[in-house]
């Protein structure tokens, strides 16, 4: 593993062109995964995203475990501003930059961003995305996690054995949800053009999580058959399982069509199988899967798994070595590519990192400047509203007192109360 391999590209070696987003200015104030990534996807677009901190930094920064990847994951190409929300006079410097700004990004629960004020109101062009455990609904001040959408719109059923339901390996609905609302973004800046006004804009975990198990529902209500979890289940295709190879190696292999079954039998030798009238058709060979796969798998354990890759590349045979995330950093296609950039980080390391998953005139959305340090772009963008040095400093600075009046228990103090380890919303 090299997170840090010199084959993947840089800022400076991609081509720089006009992005699709130049011109829109985002303010993000948000934390964790959800509101990070709907951000994330704007600044690589080309949008200003303005990234609005606590003096102290956003917490997500000093995660551990398996959120120690979080911040650097889901905050490259924005700028970063510290402001003190408990005091006046950073939520006025707050104000004045909703006031420049085309889109409000934010994922806390709801009724946290009440002492901000109506920022709709201040600024009628505002599109105000907000990231949610629910939409409206009786489930709306529920606090929720990836988790626990996961557990409750079926997915981690789906996922595990019977009877041990487990979640997706990644926050599928976090990262999904942020994208949701930069799709709600997109939508309302073409609306704008016309209107001339604002949309609030809402992304949820659940709604998203149920969207993901929506191909499971409307199969029970295709054939009245409740379906089973992914591991339990019934394939379509006899021939679509991980099987062991040579050296404890796992590959998963698939024949999903004649062609592809006549293949893999010459592949592994196997004219006895592709003579056997009771595999003469996928519907047969599926009434003999448990049989099938034994005998398979037997053949299988006597094969390399490199050897096998260009006999299946050449007959288009689905196939897939089991990777860990790590080895990723390595992966010819992904560095060959151009799918992994270097990026800066906040300390000045790089590691390479995945770009979106798009490419725009076959060019890829690169990572455009550093991870911010906390407050890197403070004093840069006050100054631009036409801050002095001693408003600047007035901004950044904790109150003075240690006391807080109930209108200035801003976001901030409210997220330290309630001690939020995860990305509840």
């Amino acid at each position: 593993m090299n997170a840090s391999s010199s084959t993947v590209t840089s800022a400076s070696d991609a081509p720089q062109t006009a992005l699709p987003l130049a011109g829109i200015r985002v303010i993000e104030l948000s934390h964790m995964v959800m509101g990070p990534t709907c951000g994330m996807i704007l600044g690589d677009l080309g949008a200003e995203v303005i990234k609005v901190e606590p003096p102290r930094g956003d917490g997500t920064r000093r995660l551990l475990g398996t959120g120690a990847g979080f911040f650097r994951t889901f905050n490259r190409n924005k700028k970063n501003v510290a402001l003190d929300l408990d005091s006046e006079a950073g939520l006025a410097a707050l104000h004045e930059l909703v006031d420049t700004a085309d889109v409000f990004v934010e994922n806390f629960k709801p009724g946290r961003m009440a002492s901000l004020g109506p920022l709709r109101e201040r600024n009628p062009k505002l599109i105000y995305v907000s990231h949610k455990g629910f939409l409206n609904g009786p489930y709306e001040h529920r606090l929720a996690l990836d988790e626990v959408v996961q557990m409750m719109a079926g997915l981690a059923y789906m996922t595990g054995p019977v009877g041990r339901p487990l979640r997706a390996g990644s926050s599928v609905n976090d990262i999904m949800g942020g994208m949701f609302g930069a799709i709600g973004v997109l939508a309302s800046l073409h609306e704008r053009h016309a209107s001339g006004r604002g949309k609030e804009v809402q992304s949820a975990l659940f709604e998203n999580c149920v969207l993901l198990s929506a191909q499971h529902m409307q199969q029970y209500a295709a054939t009245g058959v409740a379906p089973a979890p992914m591991p339990e289940r019934t394939s379509a295709w006899a021939v679509y399982d991980v099987f062991t190879l040579a050296n404890d190696e796992q590959m998963f292999i698939a024949a999903t069509g004649d062609g592809q079954w006549r293949a893999l039998c010459g592949i592994l030798g196997r004219a006895d199988l592709l003579a056997d009238p009771r595999l003469a058709t996928n519907n047969a060979r599926v009434l003999a899967r448990s049989w099938l796969l034994q005998t398979l798998g037997e053949t299988l354990r006597q094969f390399d798994g490199a050897a096998l890759v260009p006999q299946f590349e050449r007959d288009h045979i689905p196939f897939a070595s089991i990777v860990k995330p790590e080895e990723l950093f390595d992966n010819p296609h992904l560095n060959e590519s151009g799918g992994l950039a270097r990026l800066t980080l906040d300390d000045g390391s790089e590691t390479a990192m995945p770009l979106l998953p798009i490419s725009i005139d076959g060019a890829r959305l690169q990572p455009r400047q550093p991870i911010a340090k906390i407050g890197e772009h403070t004093a840069e963008v006050l100054r631009e509203l036409g801050y002095d040095e001693a408003r600047i400093a007035a901004v950044t600075s904790p109150p003075s007192g240690s006391a807080q009046t109930p209108r200035t228990r801003s976001i901030w103090f409210i997220r330290r109360e309630t001690g939020i380890q995860g990305d509840r919303r």
